[in-house]
């Protein structure tokens, strides 16, 4: 077997045995939401609209069966309405009172897998807390439940069969290959194939660059969209430059993207003791990577940065899920994991050699601090990236390092947030720049006339505080010194169908309510006493 066979062969098994060990359970037909009407009225909103323009309203949105039919304003803050500026409500129609409430489009999830087998996470609970939070389109990146599943489940939600987002599956380059791809003609063949089977795009790894090189040109072929993870094992000959040369739509993380701005080396500085299946090793070393890139507005980190934007390169960054990484305590102890994270989730998170992601062998100080000056350059080069006219997206990676799906994306919000954009830009890259990342800004993405009728309604301005979209809401003292919880999105709406957002995170609330009561299960932490006893308890009911 020559070098590049065993090259993909190892990428494949550590990867795809993250993502795919075994199919979860589909969801459940609908039994949430009303809707969609012959029309629908959502009166006296402040709207958002997604496109960066700032707040208006009071406004009107006409909604009639899945897509958006008027957009009007029909007054003046702090003035009452005259109900003769505002849409007629027709016979079988449904009107929502949203005044005081703040309207934004759907949001896109840009890197969103479906559960896992190794977490407990199965389509009902991740799709459920997604829309909870507003989260109305998902990519998934690899289809780790398999294409003809990830495809089941889109046809069930664009039909509005099951409580899901839209769907868009990223098949993992090579899935389904009945031997490593080793040459340019396998890699185009396998590409046609994805293709014929009714994939939307490919994820990729890496791999050696004559079948890079043939897969990204063949898929762009067809007109088809692609991400990639630019693993280590392949980032050497291959990184993101080459990537959006040969045609890569949209990168993941920032792997990749440091090793295209070195400059005084070919081959990041690795310890020479160094192992790719050592989890430490492999974040630990991952977080020193940016310091040994161009420095910020030098000439070659510009024109890395200016040669991305020409070609249309979008980044998905997935802050969050590193977050663990620069503060371990503050991820370990979000306040939401008392009652929405799954028991079998929560073990999968606990330090272990074998779980990904779980790297915590000997976390400490040195890699926090080295993380914290990753995130700073990695920052500067989103936001001007974003300032320079390139595409940023929002993409959270649940499932892994402490990270939940739906809460995790609002903290990505806030993360973009910290790097810089404006909270109306943060909007953006949430809704629009999704859209246009996936080619579907003519179908979602802003509150406009044609558009379906994908939107959040929230009680709660986000654009003065990002946390109010929160389905634990955010903590305010009230003129009366009372303590209370204001925001979490208040309905979702996909393709003009109304969700109780509340009663999707109620519904969460009582399976892991459920499970937890089934096998006696309490959350610990790591090491202590009471983690140990409890896990002489559960051995075996896991």
């Amino acid at each position: 077997m020559n070098i590049r066979k065993i090259t993909f062969l190892i990428l494949t098994l550590t990867l795809f045995i993250v993502y795919a060990e075994a199919q979860v359970s589909k969801a459940p037909d609908r039994q949430r939401g009303d809707g969609p009407w012959t029309q629908l009225i959502i009166r006296g909103a402040t709207m958002i609209d997604g496109t960066g323009s700032p707040p208006i309203g009071p406004v009107d949105v006409v909604i009639e069966n899945n897509k958006i039919k008027e957009v009007r304003t029909v007054g003046y803050p702090g003035v009452e309405i005259d109900p003769n500026r505002r849409p007629k409500l027709k016979e079988g129609g449904h009107e929502i009172d949203a005044h005081g409430m703040y309207l934004l489009p759907g949001f896109v999830d840009m890197h969103g897998h479906i559960g896992g087998r190794a977490q407990g996470a199965d389509a009902e609970y991740v799709f459920k807390l997604w829309m909870a939070h507003g989260v109305t389109t998902v990519r998934d990146p690899s289809a780790g439940n398999g294409l003809d599943w990830v495809l089941d489940q889109k046809e069930r939600s664009s039909k509005n069969e099951i409580t899901a987002p839209r769907i868009l599956a990223y098949t993992g380059f090579g899935q389904g290959a009945k031997e490593p791809i080793a040459t340019a003609e396998q890699a185009r063949q396998w590409v046609r194939d994805n293709a014929n089977k009714g994939a939307d795009g490919i994820k990729f790894f890496g791999a050696s660059p004559e079948i890079m090189q043939a897969a990204l040109e063949e898929n762009k072929k067809l007109g088809l969209r692609s991400a990639c993870h630019h693993a280590q094992l392949n980032v050497a000959w291959w990184n993101v430059l080459n990537s959006a040369r040969a045609g890569l739509t949209s990168m993941e993380h920032w792997y990749g993207l440091p090793e295209a701005l070195f400059t005084d080396k070919a081959i990041q500085d690795y310890p020479l003791d160094y192992n790719y299946m050592n989890e430490q090793d492999r974040f630990g070393e991952a977080g020193r990577l940016w310091k040994q890139a161009a420095k910020p507005y030098s000439e070659h980190w510009n024109n890395v940065m200016n040669e991305l934007i020409e070609l249309d390169f979008t980044i998905d960054p997935t802050l969050n899920i590193y977050e663990a990484s620069r503060d371990l305590m503050r991820a370990r102890r979000a306040e939401w994991h008392e009652d929405y994270t799954m028991p079998s989730l929560w073990q999968f998170y606990q330090p272990s050699k074998k779980s990904h992601g779980s790297y915590w062998h000997f976390w400490g100080t040195e890699e926090e601090v080295s993380w914290k000056q990753n995130y700073q350059l990695w920052m500067t080069f989103l936001n001007e990236y974003k300032n320079r006219g390139g595409r940023v997206t929002v993409g959270s990676d649940s499932g892994f390092i402490f990270q939940l799906y739906g809460f995790a994306y609002i903290r990505e919000l806030e993360l973009l947030r910290e790097a810089g954009f404006h909270p109306l830009e943060v909007i953006r890259a949430a809704t629009l720049k999704g859209a246009e990342a996936l080619g579907m800004q003519d179908q979602i993405g802003t509150i406009q006339v044609g558009k379906f009728a994908d939107m959040v309604l929230v009680e709660a301005n986000p654009l003065q505080n990002l946390k109010v979209l929160y389905g634990t809401g955010a903590i305010k003292l009230t003129e009366d010194n009372e303590v209370v919880r204001v925001g979490g999105v208040k309905y979702t709406i996909k393709d003009g169908v109304v969700y109780d957002a509340k009663q999707l995170l109620e519904d969460v609330k009582n399976m892991v309510t459920a499970e937890k009561e089934k096998i006696g299960f309490i959350i610990t932490q790591p090491g202590t006493p009471e983690d140990i006893e409890l896990k002489g308890k559960l051995k075996g009911k896991m």
